[in-house]
């Protein structure tokens, strides 16, 4: 990261939170569509309808001249994406939009468990800690025994792993290639992956429904694009904590448009999770300046 956007956090600061409204703005639109067509039809709506915008990086995409190995990251990375993509849709429609927030959080979690287990990366007894609180949160959430976990929990949990190992490959392709040709080949991969499980469950859409998913690929892709913007104006420490407010426009938008009860122990776990990725943020930022850390919506969609 250069010097003079590192010395922009206040630009910084409002590309993030523009972007963190723009993916609550994904959450709803996924929300009210619910489950009126399949999960992984949607997935693949919201991904085929999206790759109008993506015209522009067709030739760039050429001009990349991936090598074998390449493909094959993206060809996994597709696949891993495209699974989680349509556990999300699942969970989105069948849990509390707090709930997918918060748990979606514990996707830096389990990178940073990853890079332990299979990138060589040394874990401190305080990262370990943070990543013990962060799981803790996770169970705050859950209340097992408690409340009833629905499928929908456990298909955000599982959605938020596999959007971990995604973005580790992802990592490793946007050292190799522009960042634009690595979005625009996750459209592309993610759609292909998502059409075979999508024609096994088709279900004519309506025109409402697919005028709500452009509007999500449209939301997301500006999300993405606003987000870019936002890392590039200032460090990640000072970026990542303001995508957390994400969590409390999911809590308003769940209470005032779709009447879901405020959970105090959804915002807690919630924010033991966010306590926990801060400070692993913070500690890598501290030891290198090239972290591995994602902002939790670089994970998603």
């Amino acid at each position: 990261m250069n010097d003079i956007a590192s010395n922009r956090p206040v630009a910084g600061i409002l590309y993030m939170v523009a972007a963190g409204i723009m993916f609550v703005g994904v959450n709803a639109g996924v929300k009210y569509l619910g489950p009126r067509v399949p999960a992984p039809e949607a997935a693949f709506l919201r991904y085929s309808l999206g790759l109008v915008l993506l015209i522009p990086t067709i030739r760039p995409i050429f001009a990349a001249r991936l090598t074998g190995r390449q493909w094959r990251m993206v060809g996994m990375r597709g696949l891993l994406h495209g699974m989680g993509v349509g556990l999300w849709f699942f969970a989105m429609a069948r849990i509390e939009i707090a709930d997918v927030t918060a748990i979606n959080y514990l996707s830096p979690i389990f990178v940073a468990i990853g890079a332990a287990l299979f990138l060589g990366e040394k874990l401190a007894f305080r990262r370990i800690a943070a990543i013990v609180i962060g799981l803790l949160g996770a169970l705050v959430i859950l209340r097992p025994g408690v409340r009833e976990v629905g499928l929908g929990h456990y298909a955000m949990i599982g959605a938020a792993f596999v959007f971990a190992i995604s973005y580790m490959i992802a990592k490793q392709l946007s050292d190799e290639l522009p960042p634009m040709v690595v979005v625009a080949l996750l459209s592309i991969s993610v759609a292909i992956v998502l059409a075979p499980a999508a024609i096994a469950q088709w279900v004519m859409p309506d025109l409402e429904t697919i005028v709500v998913l452009f509007l999500v690929a449209c939301v997301a892709t500006t999300g993405h694009y606003l987000m870019t913007r936002g890392l590039s104006c200032a460090p990640i420490t000072v970026t990542q904590p303001v995508t957390f407010l994400q969590l409390l426009w999911a809590v308003m938008l769940g209470a005032m448009a779709f009447g879901e009860p405020v959970d105090p122990y959804v915002i807690l776990g919630g924010g033991m999770i966010i306590a926990a990725v801060s400070f692993i943020t913070w500690r890598e930022a501290q030891v290198r300046k090239q972290v591995l850390t994602p902002p939790p919506n670089a994970t998603k969609l």
